[in-house]
């Protein structure tokens, strides 16, 4: 669990937590719609500075990340010298917080997936949309950022 802020109200932590809340239950229906596609387990995709293409995250998935990290007593990791997804284990090629992973992350962005012929791209819209709001219920200037961008600041000497 995070530490306390003394600088966020009671309604604030209140919102984040909804938010957070929200974001699982979004997840959990992304990973439902996505059920039939695969993906040969190859990490490629996790290769962020090779593929240019990192997931995007909003505020609520990192906060899940953050805590699945605490409930584990897991520092966040450093970023990885090959520009992989710094939660890909020390071989690189399996995520080490696949039960927190991104929304982007479970709906594989991939090539190389396989399943039937076509996506379910009406309800990961919908589910998009329903990420977007829980966030800006809790936060009316919450935006998607790039995990990237997200690990560096957060792994930045102070």
């Amino acid at each position: 669990m995070p530490a306390v802020d003394p600088f966020v109200t009671p309604s604030e932590a209140v919102a984040r937590r909804r938010a957070v809340t929200e974001t699982r239950a979004v997840l959990r229906k992304a990973t439902e719609a996505w059920r039939a596609f695969s993906c040969p387990g190859s990490a490629e995709c996790c290769q962020l500075a090779t593929t240019g293409r990192p997931p995007w995250l909003w505020p609520s998935e990192w906060a899940l990340l953050l805590e699945g990290l605490a409930r584990a007593r897991r520092p966040l990791p450093p970023a990885r010298a090959d520009g992989g997804c710094p939660f890909l284990d020390a071989a690189g090629r399996r995520c080490t917080v696949y039960e927190d992973r991104p929304f982007g992350c479970r709906t594989f962005f991939c090539h190389r997936v396989t399943g039937p012929s076509k996506p379910p791209a009406d309800t990961t819209n919908a589910l998009l949309e329903l990420l977007a709001a829980a966030n800006l219920a809790w936060r009316f200037d919450a935006a998607p950022r790039s995990l990237p961008d997200l690990h560096r600041e957060a792994t930045a000497p102070p």
